[in-house]
């Protein structure tokens, strides 16, 4: 059970929508936060309450998208090498260092994530709340193919837990949402675009036409999920959109038209800069094929301009990173979901938008199944994270978990220094 009563002084309190507040307070009870303000004017608690004193106190942390893949290396062939069970164990160790991180909420978009989901909310392993998708969906030949298996061997390992999904046509795309909704997915997700980890798929293409498209959004909006579409290519972007897909991941060829239709759709842009800068970085020395590397070459530049573009044109934009490995050492290494609030910056948010984007933002990605988060405000969880410096004057100090001194998770300390 989360501790009672705790009250949290803070030097600046970052609400996470809105301006800071300097000498303020925050009360929790009973997990939910029941009252903030100036210190001045913060009412008495009682002997037993814990007391804190922070330098800075702001909501817990989202990253919109990650995969729990137990995967050590960043070429997707590899998902079919990992047994599950070994998989599912990494996996809980990359939990647990996303929280420390001070992220207390995950959307996991195509993993096993709705599996550790479970394991967490019964406290048998340490993670931020994890609202998971279940399978990435594509059709044959897709970004959730495994091009250089066959189809049985593909087939036969989303039969058996894997986390990859194909389908064609109309009737087995609304099966495989509703295969989603069996695991207890809390959104479901498909690929509207090729991707760059996989071989034959062009990132400029549309996957599944106009017809699967509709019948996998209504069959989600009918059990209350958005869907979530991987998209690079503009052709991808605008074709989800009109079906009514609710966040866009990467957009990496968005135009002034493409960002325009988000805007219309009241669509999120997950960005993702973290996989682009860190596969260029790392991802050779990780494991990446040659024609992934090839693909990223040709799409990261065009990526960092169409995320400028989206924050210029004010289209809404929440922190992803597109974390997919296991191992501090790995391309895609969970704990390092900070970095993702530094890249938006560079691409043109103040360091406050910024932290809105990686908090308030968050919620709003899951539509109806958005739990109160991501605010510190009274009524909202208490999913909060303090930290050893400002990051309003200094966006780089959320690029490090050791600049996290404290993280509640529904008003459970999960982290204090030692």
């Amino acid at each position: 059970m989360p501790d009672n009563l705790q009250r949290i002084s803070a030097e600046v309190l970052i609400p996470g929508s809105g301006d800071p507040l300097e000498e303020a307070t925050a009360i929790i009870r009973d997990g939910v936060i029941d009252w903030v303000g100036p210190t001045s004017d913060a009412p008495a608690t009682h002997e037993n309450t814990r007391m804190f004193d922070v330098p800075v106190l702001m909501p817990g942390m989202w990253d919109c998208h990650v995969h729990l893949t137990g995967l050590r290396g960043t070429n997707l062939d590899l998902a079919m090498q990992v047994p599950v069970p070994v998989a599912a164990a990494r996996a809980a160790d990359d939990a647990a260092r996303a929280l420390d991180a001070g992220f207390t909420s995950v959307r996991e978009v195509g993993g096993y994530g709705v599996y550790l989901a479970r394991v967490i909310a019964e406290g048998q392993a340490r993670g931020p709340h994890v609202y998971a998708a279940g399978d990435l969906i594509s059709p044959t030949g897709g970004h959730a193919d495994l091009h250089s298996y066959s189809i049985g061997c593909v087939a036969d390992y989303a039969a058996r837990d894997g986390w990859l999904h194909t389908c064609d046509g109309e009737a087995e795309c609304l099966r495989a949402v509703r295969l989603q909704l069996r695991k207890g997915a809390r959104l479901i997700k498909i690929c509207a675009s090729g991707g760059v980890l996989t071989e034959y798929d062009d990132p400029m293409h549309q996957q599944f036409s106009d017809h699967e498209l509709r019948v996998i959004v209504e069959e989600a909006a009918r059990a209350e999920r958005i869907v979530a579409a991987h998209c690079h290519g503009k052709a991808g972007i605008m074709a989800a959109l009109k079906a009514g897909v609710r966040t866009i991941e990467h957009g990496t060829f968005l135009d002034e038209e493409a960002a325009q239709a988000m805007k219309d759709h009241n669509a999120i842009l997950v960005a993702t800069r973290f996989v682009k800068v860190r596969m260029h970085e790392h991802g050779q020395r990780n494991g990446m094929a040659g024609y992934a590397w090839k693909k990223l070459l040709e799409t990261a530049d065009r990526h960092r301009e169409a995320i400028a573009l989206a924050i210029r044109s004010g289209v809404t934009v929440a922190c992803g990173t597109d974390t997919l490995t296991s191992g501090p050492d790995s391309a895609l290494a969970w704990g390092l979901h900070g970095l993702e609030p530094v890249l938006l910056v560079e691409a043109g948010m103040t360091p406050l938008q910024a932290i809105e984007a990686a908090t308030a933002t968050g919620p709003l990605t899951l539509g109806p199944q958005a739990p109160r988060a991501g605010r510190l405000e009274v009524g909202w969880d208490a999913d909060l994270c303090a930290l050893a410096r400002n990051p309003v004057e200094d966006i780089g100090v959320l690029s490090s978990p050791d600049n996290v001194t404290h993280v509640w998770k529904t008003g459970r300390l999960e982290k204090q220094p030692h």
